[in-house]
């Protein structure tokens, strides 16, 4: 599981283990000269130990030779080759900037803590103190923007139930060692982050015939052969539907899609596939590319208008009651956008804002709590699709409500964007077997549909270490 300790306040989150519990298991075929060719599979964790026979086949061209490093079945043995997701993406040891020491929760000692709290009810004092400080520093004459203003304001709300709540969960974390002290300095490694090229391959859809309700077959099933066709791949849903992952290859780049996981790659403007596909989901989550000022002076990531946002279809993707999940920064007006517009645009009731809090490996904000410039949390919006009364949840399904606040603390992966899973965390607040979608994703996840221009990026084998076999 995921989920590393579970509080009032909210849960403590291995993200890397929940990749890592997806089951990355592969043996791959190799065609030797002469036409033979070997059969494998690619298995997950939960059929890791399973058994599975030789098979050749003739072949008209010739493969790679298997080498050393290589792993080949033969009758009555099985062997694989296991991957894992790249810890040093996880490796974040100390914060990004120094916060100041009342605010380095990892220290651990109760008499310190104590002593804070005496102090707490000082807190939002110091805190305004504290950016008027910053302001003189700016050497400008003028006040906070009305932004600045809102977001002040909302974190002088949240900052006590961030801080607690944290405190509590970093304090499990490090009692039962997944947390530790430690003083490590920051790496100098420079991780090597692969150019998948996935949103310019979504532009090639566009040059393909429109795709309609009823001309395309809604489905391309993954078998055993590791390259797609584009048009294939963009056009309709890829389904892997066995309990075995698979690699697949794309543009002369290999990807991993775990077992039971679905996906469509395509822009906003190819969701027909999607449509196609006819799957009402139970929790649609969703990360849009949201509009701001550094975005657009870096010119290195898309986004989205407030306007093509509420163009997504979730009316016509979402069952009766479904749970929707919206990440949003920590500009106020997104927030307000999605719950004022966006979701009654979609007929969804806001029902709680959530934080993901980001913590070092020793328990420590990744960034000062009181920054100015950023904050080591970030914001989800749930809310349920208002339907026919008749349809509403009822207790006896064993749903419960969904608390208006909780945190989500976790060590964030340094690979931009990739947010944690919420598969644990949403478990008690939905029926059990349903269905799940996740717009504009980066990543599979089994039992998911995922959709998005990158939502093979992090699937990228680079992201990936190859296991020596036990």
């Amino acid at each position: 599981m995921s989920v590393v300790h579970r509080l009032t306040a909210g849960w403590l989150v291995d993200h890397l283990s929940f990749i890592n519990q997806c089951g990355y298991e592969i043996c791959e075929s190799f065609a030797y000269p002469g036409g033979v060719t070997l059969s494998t599979s690619v298995t997950s964790s939960e059929d890791y130990h399973a058994t599975s026979s030789f098979v050749a086949t003739s072949s008209s061209r010739d493969g790679p030779i298997p080498g050393p490093g290589d792993v080949i079945e033969t009758e009555g043995k099985t062997t694989k080759k296991r991957y894992v997701f790249r810890e040093e993406f996880f490796d974040i040891s100390k914060p990004r900037i120094a916060a100041a020491p009342e605010e380095q929760l990892w220290q651990g000692c109760p008499e310190y803590v104590w002593v804070f709290f005496l102090s707490s009810w000082s807190n939002a004092f110091c805190f305004f103190f504290h950016c008027l400080l910053v302001l003189q520093k700016r050497k400008r004459k003028c006040v906070f923007n009305q932004g600045e203003v809102d977001a002040l304001e909302y974190h002088s709300k949240v900052r006590k139930l961030i801080w607690e709540g944290t405190l509590h969960l970093v304090q499990e974390g490090l009692r039962s060692g997944f947390l530790y002290p430690t003083t490590a300095e920051l790496s100098c490694r420079k991780n090597v982050v692969p150019g998948c090229g996935l949103a310019e391959l979504c532009e090639m859809v566009k040059q393909f015939p429109a795709v309609n309700e009823s001309d395309h077959e809604a489905v391309y099933v993954l078998d055993d052969e590791i390259s797609i066709p584009e048009q294939d791949l963009l056009s309709c849903v890829t389904e892997n539907s066995s309990n075995c992952a698979k690699m697949v290859m794309l543009m002369g780049q290999k990807y991993l899609v775990p077992p039971k996981s679905s996906f469509l790659l395509s822009d906003i403007s190819c969701l027909q596939p999607l449509l196609n596909y006819k799957k009402k989901y139970d929790v649609i989550v969703i990360d849009p590319p949201w509009e701001n000022k550094s975005v657009k002076r870096s010119n290195r990531y898309s986004y989205l208008s407030s306007w093509q946002i509420k163009q997504i279809p979730v009316p016509a993707l979402a069952a009766p009651n479904c749970l929707v999940v919206t990440w949003v920064t920590n500009r106020q007006k997104h927030l307000r956008f999605v719950k004022d517009e966006l979701y009654p645009h979609w007929s969804v009731k806001t029902l709680a804002e959530w934080q993901w809090v980001k913590i070092t490996r020793a328990g420590e904000f990744i960034l000062p709590l009181d920054s100015l410039h950023k904050k080591p949390y970030e914001i989800l919006v749930l809310g349920r699709v208002q339907g026919n009364v008749k349809e509403a949840l009822r207790p006896s399904e064993g749903v419960l409500p969904v608390p208006e606040q909780k945190l989500i603390v976790s060590v964030p992966c340094s690979l931009h964007s990739h947010k944690p899973p919420l598969t644990a965390v949403l478990a008690e607040f939905i029926k059990a077997d349903v269905e799940c979608l996740e717009l504009f994703a980066r990543n599979l996840q089994p039992g998911w549909t995922s959709w998005g221009n990158e939502v093979l990026k992090f699937q990228h084998i680079d992201y990936f270490t190859l296991l020596q076999n036990e």
